[in-house]
């Protein structure tokens, strides 16, 4: 492994040098490093064979981009590195998903690190990446909500050489979870026993985009297939206008799932429809909505990714289950219209009912609860200015079987980063 990374960083600097040569490669190229410390804190109460998973840990993402060869078609290269330290763990907290555990022990590694690099190709307006890359799209969202990133190995192209599109196709087949250095296989998420998370592929293909009618109206359709496993599609919109002193928006979201191939996984039958509603006055930003899911299984997503939910940003579960029905409202307030910019404050309540799971892990009309608290600020001026600090807190109750995935536990996690401009 070791070799290796020195053999890609060694092909990587070569580049580089090669490059300086080319104006646009190096004039347009740009360089960060990301300092993340993360304390991460779940507290489970009533039933369950373990108390709590708490972990401390300081993370180094470094970023160096080129810029693009000059010439019809230009060729660049990025170069991603990953450090991540533990501060503080021990062998029955350890699991966070901050660190990697050691199979054996049980015990948290002191370290771990991964190196990335990334090929790239323009032309006109449209861009292919091969090597590392972390997709952020509705049907796979690489995860950034551990100390350091979800990646991915294969091949991203996008284009927006049509005005007002967007158009995205990509083949992957390897990833690399948050709290790991090996490249693995493609995996279903099976929480709650969903469907089988043994099941893997080294095939996932997508293909959309995003079309703007106008200002105000952007429509999205996705397509997705994890081969041998499941395929989903996905349609989606986002309306936003003037109304009244404020602005209204509206959030459509629809995926439509079913298994692939042989199905490794198991049964794949979902349809899920959610919308949002939400009005922003000054500082105060209101949003109710919901979702249902229905079919004879939940709706499948990549193992370690973040769904493209409703119910997106809740911390302890993802209310994603089997016949879920789903609602939630949030409020949020904006502290620069009270003349104290950087500062933002959420308040949120999110509600599950109807929830089919095995009845080995609680059976039929289930439901679960979360009420969230998150105070965030970037500091505006002064020595310490753009460091990012957030706090947030749960308290997440279910009427699951205790040996449920998801578990009754107060959760917090606090945040300090800060990304500091190389060049």
């Amino acid at each position: 492994m070791l070799d290796t990374r020195r053999g890609a960083a060694g092909a990587a600097l070569l580049l580089l040098a090669q490059g300086t040569a080319q104006g646009g490669f190096i004039e347009d190229s740009q360089g960060s490093l990301t300092l993340r410390n993360f304390y991460f804190d779940r507290d489970y109460k009533g039933e369950s064979n373990v108390s709590a998973r708490r972990e401390w840990a300081q993370g180094f993402i470094l970023n160096l981009k080129s810029g693009f060869t000059e010439g019809p078609v230009g060729f660049g290269l990025d170069l991603q590195g990953m450090l991540g330290v533990q501060l503080d763990s021990s062998r029955d907290r350890a699991g966070t998903g901050l660190l990697p555990v050691e199979r054996g022990s049980g015990e948290a590694q002191d370290s771990y690190a991964e190196l990335g690099l990334t090929g790239k190709l323009r032309y006109s307006q449209t861009e292919l990446h091969v090597g590392t890359v972390m997709p952020r799209l509705p049907i796979l969202i690489s995860s950034p909500a551990r100390l350091l990133w979800q990646t991915f190995k294969g091949g991203h192209l996008r284009s927006t050489d049509i005005p007002g599109l967007s158009l995205q196709a990509g083949y992957l087949n390897r990833m690399n979870q948050r709290d790991s250095t090996d490249y693995q296989k493609i995996a279903i998420a099976g929480p709650n026993g969903r469907f089988d998370g043994t099941a893997e592929s080294d095939e996932f293909l997508f293909l959309g985009g995003d079309y703007a009618l106008g200002k105000n109206l952007t429509l999205s359709y996705w397509h997705a297939r994890l081969d041998e496993i499941y395929q989903q599609n996905y349609l989606g919109a986002i309306h936003q206008f003037k109304w009244g002193p404020g602005e209204f928006k509206t959030d459509f979201r629809w995926f439509l799932s079913d298994e692939e191939g042989e199905g490794k996984a198991g049964s794949v039958d979902n349809q899920y429809v959610g919308l949002n509603f939400g009005y922003k006055l000054g500082g105060h930003r209101l949003t109710v909505g919901g979702a249902l899911s229905s079919g004879d299984s939940a709706m499948p997503y990549i193992a370690g990714s973040e769904p493209h939910l409703i119910s997106e940003y809740a911390i302890s579960s993802e209310f994603l289950n089997a016949d879920e029905h789903f609602w939630h409202v949030r409020y949020e307030y904006d502290f620069a219209a009270a003349g104290l910019p950087g500062l933002i404050g959420v308040a949120r309540f999110l509600k599950g009912t109807n929830v089919e799971l095995p009845e080995r892990l609680g059976g039929g009309n289930r439901e679960e609860t979360e009420r969230y608290l998150e105070l965030s600020y970037v500091v505006q001026s002064g020595p310490l200015k753009n460091v990012a600090l957030r706090l947030r807190n749960s308290r997440y109750q279910n009427s699951f079987a205790p040996n449920a995935t998801m578990r009754d536990d107060n959760e917090t996690r606090v945040n300090v980063d800060y990304t500091w401009k190389l060049w």
